[in-house]
């Protein structure tokens, strides 16, 4: 598991989550600060909940690091660098400032070469007891 001083903050006003140096979501609460969370990893197991992005090649998981990773500019927007064998990728995690509905957009670019990435959303317990018309972890 992580330690603390190894998750970024993202943020849209309204809630917060936290992304791991494996770039795993451990922490979110939806649709508020005050909210249940849908994400937990942070607190227990993966059945807790998380969505890791991610190479392929980064091993199982929580075994891959990142190489470099900041904030751009004076903003919440995150840029994450993964150096592979077979490439350079930069994930951007960032959550828009909202009025309704909550949103966490993760963009992978391609730097150099040719890297798979794996995405894996695993819906924690509480984020499954919402409503079936308005789930708060939807995977796209």
């Amino acid at each position: 598991m992580p330690k603390i001083e190894d998750y970024a903050l993202l943020g849209d006003l309204h809630t917060a989550a936290l992304v791991s140096t494996t770039g795993s979501i451990d922490w979110l609460c939806l649709p508020r600060f005050d909210s249940a969370a849908a994400f937990a990893a942070l607190l227990d197991s993966d059945a807790a909940g998380y969505w890791r992005l991610a190479p392929a090649t980064a091993g199982p998981p929580g075994a891959g690091r990142c190489a470099a990773r900041r904030y751009a500019g004076n903003t919440l927007v995150l840029e994450t660098d993964w150096v592979t064998p077979d490439g350079t990728v930069r994930v951007i995690d960032f959550m828009p400032p909202r009025a309704g509905t909550p949103h966490i957009v993760r963009i992978t670019v391609g730097l150099s070469g040719q890297v798979t990435m794996r995405s894996v959303l695993r819906r924690g317990l509480r984020a499954t007891t919402r409503r079936a018309d308005r789930p708060y972890a939807e995977h796209a």
